[in-house]
């Protein structure tokens, strides 16, 4: 997937239109990113006395399909499709990583 954990990512469609957020979770399996701030949605807690959980009304983010998602370039800070490398390390492994498109630049950290 081209979005990974902790990425700054911009919704390219939906209600979150042009909303920016950094992705707390991957959901490969089900190609969904939950992104902070983004498709918030309320769930209605039950509660538990003994855990200290208060019941009611709590609002929280759903996942997103990454198709809906690019990643921000860290040089221009707009958005940027991704690109991949391949760099030889030690001992001669190859390692694949991400770059932006737009810039060039790394966004393995």
């Amino acid at each position: 997937m081209h979005i990974r954990k902790g990425d700054e990512v911009v919704v390219l469609s939906g209600v979150y239109r042009g909303k920016r957020g950094r992705v707390l979770r991957v959901l490969p399996d089900r190609q969904r990113a939950i992104v902070e701030g983004v498709n918030m949605v309320k769930r209605h807690s039950r509660g538990n006395p003994r855990l200290g959980i208060q019941p009611g009304i709590v609002e929280q983010e759903a996942p997103i399909h990454v198709s809906n998602l690019l990643p921000v370039d860290p040089e221009t800070h707009k958005p940027t499709r991704v690109g991949y490398k391949f760099l030889t390390g030690a001992g001669g492994r190859k390692r694949k990583i991400r770059i932006a498109r737009r810039s060039g630049v790394e966004l393995d950290r």
